[in-house]
């Protein structure tokens, strides 16, 4: 009998996680081996566990993805899970060390193509996203997207950042965490990004971030 692939499942959403094992536990050649919330926790359970295959979440508290990437020993491959399709943060997931991206909108059964394919050594990707690492790789960029509005261009690179998170539901603390910054600091940036894009208060600006693909 075929020893079932050994996943290690990473993302700092709990019942994400729980409904991303139940998926794979249908699929009879895959097992969850184990599971972590949290960078540290994951670096520790990886290098503990030595599974076949990491299930990575790109944006965490701590570091993300590529923290986890750069931390773990050289052994298992790992696939990034993601709700972000953004050109930068799959190319600097790939840079780091991951076998493949694919996006949360994947369903249950291609997820577990995707395993059995970077287990075997494949490259995986969701439709598109294959196209960022080419141009990254061969010297080419992006093709650049249009100004989408004034407040959104008035905003600083930092200020994006923080916005980004802010609009994937991260806390002060959470998002200090992730860009090695104070919660004043924070504050501060959430202040300006409020008043520059015209927004009363934290939901208001999701909405007005999540109408505009800021993800």
């Amino acid at each position: 009998m075929t020893t079932p692939i050994g996943v290690f499942l990473v993302d700092d959403h709990a019942a994400f996680r729980a409904g991303v094992r139940a998926e794979l536990t249908g699929a009879g050649d895959i097992a969850v081996v184990g599971e972590a919330g949290a960078v540290a926790e994951a670096i520790a359970g990886i290098d503990r566990v030595r599974p076949d295959v990491v299930l990575l979440d790109v944006h965490m508290p701590g570091g993300g993805g590529v923290r986890v990437l750069h931390g773990i020993a050289a052994g298992p491959v790992c696939l990034a899970l993601s709700v972000s399709d953004a050109a930068e943060d799959v190319i600097a997931v790939i840079r780091a060390g991951a076998r493949g991206y694919v996006t949360k909108t994947i369903s249950g059964p291609d997820l577990a193509d995707g395993i059995r394919r970077v287990a075997s050594g494949d490259a995986v990707f969701s439709p598109r996203l294959a196209g960022f690492v080419l141009d990254s790789f061969t010297g080419r960029s992006p093709v650049p997207e249009p100004a989408l509005d004034p407040e959104l261009d008035s905003l600083t690179p930092r200020e994006l950042e923080v916005l980004r998170l802010l609009a994937r539901g991260y806390t002060y603390r959470e998002i200090a965490e992730d860009l090695f910054i104070s919660v004043k600091t924070v504050e501060t940036h959430a202040s300006n990004v409020l008043r520059k894009t015209q927004q009363s208060n934290r939901n208001a600006l999701t909405r007005w971030a999540h109408r505009r693909r800021i993800e």
